[in-house]
């Protein structure tokens, strides 16, 4: 079973200085080991969960989350942008790329997922501006997309 917490196989994992992306490895980490309390910790109890693929692949993450499975689920990319922290891997034994939206509180509590299963995922910031004279102008730059997908996978907007 691959550990988690090695940086060398994992270069994103030195970056721990964002609280909210560090959440979300030690989530991961936590599933590795089954590590209830820690999961029940970084968890809130009324999880919000959203399901985006094909439906044969819906209950992907569910086992893993409920202590049900013991298949380990690694990441090979974690990402974050402020109260969202995007995790990104391939599931060799079920032949699906995966990517997860994890939403965090100021607190670091883990409030809502977002699973997409065999989807490209391009995750967008939105912006808007007033200057003085109370001129609205919006902004929307694409600040990460899906890398180990191929382009067979259908593909979805996360904004941010």
């Amino acid at each position: 079973m691959c550990e988690l917490a090695n940086s060398s196989q994992k270069p994103w994992l030195e970056d721990q200085e964002d609280p909210n992306k560090r959440g979300v490895i030690d989530l991961y980490n936590a599933i590795l080991s089954n590590d209830t309390d820690t999961m029940q910790r970084l968890l809130a109890p009324d999880l919000e969960w959203w399901f985006h693929g094909p439906p044969c692949h819906r209950h992907h993450l569910v086992p893993l989350l409920t202590g049900s499975s013991s298949k380990p689920l690694v990441p090979d990319l974690v990402v974050g942008f402020g109260s969202v922290t995007i995790a990104e891997g391939f599931d060799e034994s079920n032949l699906v790329w995966w990517v997860h939206a994890w939403t965090t509180t100021d607190e670091g509590i883990i409030t809502e997922v977002r699973e997409y299963v065999n989807t490209s995922v391009t995750v967008t910031k939105l912006g808007l501006h007033v200057n003085n004279d109370d001129v609205v102008s919006a902004t929307c730059q694409s600040v990460w997309q899906s890398k180990l997908c191929d382009e067979s996978v259908p593909g979805l907007i996360l904004a941010i």
